[in-house]
């Protein structure tokens, strides 16, 4: 039976949020190994990122953590050090399905990210030959630019004040899956820095959910992990992708309350 290479490359989260269900991320900053996506199997994660931008970690070690979630049904993304085409083609060729790009405060900006990421003709990614998201198989290039094209995400970041006065225009751009918004950061840039329960931040949300809903997009919830209240309420209001927290808080947490009940007894 001849395999498509649409047979083998999926990815968990365009599934869920193409059925409107809400799709669970933790984040990779310390953890350099491939047993950190068992762990976030076993733990019931549909998908992480490996944060780049505020980690030590390499695109090397990226590439071999995400072509290890490739094959156990978790989506690997990666969060870019910086916006340059080659950084987003090396990210995505080493295994990645998605590229999350921090620091867009245009919708200009946002349209570069969908050139570097996505096959022609919806964008300028070169072709490197066999991937590892076609187990290294050899197909067509064509069918090649297509499944992957439709299996990789660009999530876009709304986490600055310019970024939000621009989301309908980013929202509208073709090849954007996702808006995440870095509650933490977009509450900096608005001068509300720590009050996640003002009316700004509510504002934003609203802003950004409809923006989605107008161009057919989906929004993200970032930065919250420590507000469930919240972040139900933004689910509520059509957020389905939720960003629960990093490896290393969930190693302190859990450490620490190991701890707490050990020196009670």
């Amino acid at each position: 039976m001849k395999v498509a290479a649409r047979d083998l490359v999926h990815n968990v989260v365009k599934e869920k949020l193409a059925r409107d269900e809400v799709a669970l991320s933790m984040t990779v900053r310390l953890v350099r190994t491939a047993e950190i996506v068992t762990i976030a199997k076993t733990a019931g994660f549909d998908t992480f990122y490996i944060d780049l931008e505020h980690s030590t970690l390499s695109i090397e070690t990226a590439s071999q953590i995400c072509m290890t979630a490739m094959n156990a049904g978790v989506a690997p993304f990666v969060r870019l050090s910086n916006l340059n085409s080659d950084v987003i083609a090396r990210i995505l060729d080493g295994g990645a399905l998605g590229v999350i790009a921090p620091h867009v405060e245009s919708a200009e900006q946002a349209k570069h990210v969908v050139r570097a990421a996505k096959f022609p003709p919806l964008g300028e990614r070169s072709h490197g030959g066999v991937m590892p998201h076609m187990g290294f198989r050899s197909f067509p290039t064509s069918e090649v630019g297509e499944a992957v094209n439709n299996a990789t995400m660009v999530v876009i970041m709304i986490e600055t004040k310019e970024a939000l006065d621009a989301v309908d225009e980013i929202a509208a751009i073709e090849g954007v899956d996702l808006l995440f918004i870095g509650t933490n950061d977009l509450c900096a840039s608005l001068g509300i820095a720590g009050q996640f329960e003002h009316e700004l931040v509510r504002d934003a949300y609203s802003k950004a959910m409809a923006a989605c809903r107008k161009h057919g997009k989906h929004l993200g919830v970032g930065g919250l992990n420590a507000h469930p209240k919240l972040v139900a309420q933004f689910v509520e209001m059509g957020a389905r992708y939720v960003s629960t927290g990093t490896d290393i808080s969930f190693l302190v947490s859990g450490a620490t309350a190991k701890a707490a009940v050990m020196r009670d007894l």
